[in-house]
């Protein structure tokens, strides 16, 4: 286990996104307001995320940090409403994110002497506290919130480095983050070599008008009235909501399933499923892709692994992004949040039996076809 002492701060800054032109400037919004869709995550912890890469060569350390420095304030050009905060002013009917002249975001410069291979390895089995040093805080108040935070690791004895990232989910949905860390590393790899490396290909291009997103059902209202009379009258507070922790003794782990066995469960459960279309068990196939046979697997491993005795159905969720099935369809590059979940309920005998990974896969197959006619 590594030392959970051995990481040490060596820097805290604030890195302000690039000044641009006045086009440039307009083209971006200093103020965003939340959707219903981004309220709902508003008292959610911040989802913190950990990038870990390997350099071949030996490297200098202060020549890394900076251009990682320079190249986020450029990606924050473009994505200038992540520099600012989250409030909800008295006047305002509901949370806007909004960025001000002098705001910044922080940035966490650390070494660490742990090692790097045991905690970037996919072999491994990790105690989750280990990487707990690695990724930094979001500053959240009663009064505002901070959109995101970054810390760079430096593991000099290990040739690597890491990226730990806490953003809140109220401003990212997971495509909309994952953009932005492309964007960041797109113009890493670019910068210096080119007098455009700062400019960033179509897809990369954050699409920030709130006006596609449309509320026919009046959700927004009854999400706002919630969230204000939450312990008393006119709560406005951002501080996110305490949830259960995770045991201290818990560990992360990475399972690997190959192509091949992928392959092999969807034969699996296409041979399952024309016996059960012969016997009039079952009238049609179900939606058959990588990730429902994934998700199945998971759940069956998990609910055997539990050893739960009881006839409890076993419940499962996941996210589907909602930008495609708007009508019109919002842009693939809109930024924020635009995820709808999907509930899954599976019978535990049936999920337990012979025939559990088609069972399931029958369950997410429903719910993925409810997704195109239910809403969200």
């Amino acid at each position: 286990m590594a030392d959970l002492n051995s990481v040490r701060v060596v820097e805290v800054c604030k890195v302000a996104p690039q000044p641009s032109s006045p086009e440039d400037h307009s083209a971006t919004p200093d103020a965003l307001p939340l959707t219903l869709f981004d309220l709902v995550w508003l008292r959610f912890a911040p989802v913190q995320r950990l990038f870990f890469y390997q350099i071949s060569n030996s490297f200098e350390t202060t020549t890394l940090v900076s251009k990682l420095k320079a190249s986020l304030s450029i990606a924050l050009q473009h994505f200038r409403p992540l520099a600012g905060n989250i409030t909800w002013p008295q006047h305002s009917p509901k949370p806007v994110l909004t960025y001000v002249q002098g705001d910044a975001v922080s940035l966490t410069i650390a070494e660490s002497h742990s090692d790097f291979h045991h905690l970037s390895s996919r072999s491994n089995f990790v105690e989750a506290k280990e990487y707990h040093p690695l990724v930094p805080q979001l500053p959240i108040s009663h009064e505002k919130a901070a959109a995101v935070a970054f810390q760079v690791t430096v593991f000099p004895n290990g040739n690597g480095f890491s990226i730990g990232t806490s953003m809140h989910h109220a401003i990212l949905d997971g495509k909309s983050s994952t953009m932005f860390v492309k964007s960041w590393a797109h113009i890493c790899k670019h910068l210096g070599d080119d007098p455009s490396g700062s400019a960033l290909p179509d897809q990369l291009k954050p699409f920030f008008d709130r006006r596609v997103v449309q509320d026919p059902a009046g959700l927004e209202p009854i999400f706002l009235n919630q969230f204000q009379n939450l312990d008393g009258p006119n709560n406005r507070s951002l501080m996110v909501t305490q949830f259960k922790s995770p045991p201290p003794d818990a560990v992360r782990g990475i399972f690997v399933i190959t192509r091949p066995e992928i392959e092999a469960m969807k034969q699996l459960i296409l041979t399952k499923m024309a016996e059960m279309i012969k016997n009039e068990k079952q009238s049609d196939r179900p939606h058959l892709s990588t990730f429902s046979v994934t998700c199945a697997y998971t759940c069956v491993c998990l609910a055997k692994a539990e050893e739960n005795q009881t006839d409890n159905p076993v419940m499962m969720g996941f996210t589907v992004d909602c930008r495609s099935r708007f009508d019109p369809p919002i842009p693939a590059n809109y930024f924020g949040n635009c995820i709808g979940c999907r509930p899954v309920v599976a019978d535990r005998k049936g999920l337990l039996g012979e025939d559990g990974l088609t069972v399931v896969v029958n369950e997410i197959s429903e719910a993925i076809k409810s997704a195109g006619s239910d809403g969200f």
